[in-house]
């Protein structure tokens, strides 16, 4: 983006103080992600106030801030704004409508409570081989995240894909306000985060904002496998498409014929209508062929042949860090297959990754290590309870329960599998090393503060890849 000052304080109806004149090239909210050019937004977070960072912004080549209160002594123009996260939202919708009016970008907006992210990766490998695209780094899915992703977006920008994360009712009512969507893509509605929303109900609820908030004449990306996805029909402002892999009759983009080979990886036969054209992912994980259907479902929506679809499938690699990185080494002298799914859970992505793991490890030591599902208010005992069944059922020789939670994965066993109980990620690196009198696979899970990626990359720090 290049925006000067003055644009800049008019859309987020902020004062200036400063030159007028000066020009941005970019927008961050971490002082140390400043480079030359860049808008520093000063937020004020939960642990930290960003205007303390002012001047280190501005030392890495900041060349105006956005504020919530005059600064005495800023080398740079203020834009002072009543809050800033707020107007960070209303600067990205700005400039996304300036390019609407001037460009053909076009929007996609994917959620759902697993999914999102794998989704989000493929989206932007298929839509990056036809024209210039923007997508989020890592998960930029939230009030910060998504506005920092939009403003990436410029007047050569084509598609913009965007992923839209929830943890309470009209969290995407408000990122859709900031960046209405021409495609909407619902994956599913499971049982995440049900202290943010009461009930799997809740939850659909909630995702269904997503669908109300497209564009007049957007079209709606439907799971038809999903009955909750599937009423979420009847908000679509304009067009409905429904995707499915279990052969939905009234679907328009299927998978079928779907077989996993002996790396985990599936392929399929995907229908466009009556074209088709045959897929084999390189991602691990039969799940995968839900996200896969999904975008492939979005990206002939916007005017891709679904052979051209299928051939940028057949070559999309996972994009995001720690989403079934599966990679084999050798650790304490044995060699691994580690599944590295560590960053973030719900009981559905927990079965898809055990599900690999028992597939995976058949003939071998199986090792899940399991960290806990946050944000399950009332459900969180029974749900890490259900994980505990899912992990036993699948054969696994040992779990790995890391976090306060996590110990009602241990809760209830009547089988051979074997139960270790740790506080911290340093332990359950330690318990997994220990364990390893044999060749094994691993599979690593669990949300991402209850710190399982840290066990997966001390893991990967021990071990030699092959």
């Amino acid at each position: 983006m290049r925006r000067s000052v003055d644009w800049i304080a008019t859309a987020v109806d902020g004062h200036l103080i400063g030159s007028a004149a000066v020009e941005v090239n970019a927008v961050v909210t971490d002082s140390r992600e400043a480079s030359p050019g860049a808008l520093y937004v000063a937020r004020r977070g939960e642990n930290s106030d960003g205007h303390d960072y002012i001047d280190a912004a501005i030392a890495n080549g900041a060349v105006a801030v956005l504020v919530e209160a005059p600064q005495d002594g800023c080398a740079v123009p203020q834009i002072v704004v009543e809050e800033s996260t707020m107007a960070l939202g209303r600067l990205a919708h700005a400039h996304l409508e300036d390019l609407r009016a001037t460009g053909s970008i076009e929007v996609v907006a994917v959620t759902g409570s697993a999914g999102k992210t794998t989704t989000k990766d493929l989206l932007a490998q298929i839509l990056g081989s036809k024209a210039p695209t923007v997508a989020p780094k890592l998960s930029f899915n939230n009030e910060v995240g998504l506005p920092l992703t939009v403003l990436k977006a410029a007047d050569a920008t084509r598609y913009l894909v965007l992923e839209m994360g929830a943890s309470g009712p009209g969290h995407l009512r408000y990122l859709t306000d900031i960046a209405a969507p021409d495609l909407a893509i619902e994956l599913m509605v499971g049982h995440a985060h049900l202290g943010g929303f009461g009930s799997v109900e809740g939850i659909a609820q909630a995702k269904a904002e997503l669908v109300e908030g497209l564009r007049p004449q957007g079209t709606a990306i439907l799971n038809a496998d999903d009955p909750h996805v599937r009423a979420m029909a009847d908000l679509a402002p304009a067009a409905v498409r429904f995707f499915s892999t279990h052969t939905a009759p009234d679907a328009h983009y299927r998978a079928e014929n779907i077989t996993i080979d002996e790396h985990d990886r599936a392929s399929f036969d995907l229908y466009a209508g009556q074209r088709r054209a045959s897929v084999a992912l390189k991602l691990v994980g039969p799940h995968h062929a839900h996200n896969a259907v999904a975008a492939a479902a979005a990206c002939c929506e916007l005017g891709l042949s679904v052979d051209e679809v299928a051939a940028a499938l057949n070559t999309a690699r996972p994009l995001s860090p720690h989403r079934m990185d599966v990679q084999d080494m050798t650790l304490n002298g044995h060699r691994i297959v580690l599944i590295d799914d560590s960053y973030n859970a719900n009981v559905d992505s927990m079965r898809a990754a055990l599900s690999s793991l028992g597939r995976l490890g058949s003939d071998r030591l199986t090792i899940a290590v399991l960290g806990e599902m946050l944000e399950l208010g009332e459900a969180s005992e029974a749900t890490h309870r259900e994980v505990g069944r899912m992990a036993r059922e699948v054969g696994t020789s040992l779990i790995v329960a890391l976090g306060q939670e996590a110990v009602h994965y241990c809760e209830g066993h009547d089988s051979d599998t074997r139960v270790v109980h740790v506080s911290s990620p340093e332990e359950a690196c330690d318990a997994v090393v220990e364990a390893l009198a044999e060749d094994a696979v691993i599979v690593v899970k669990g949300s991402f503060g209850s710190g399982a990626w840290r066990v997966a990359d001390a893991l990967k720090e021990r071990g030699v890849a092959l």
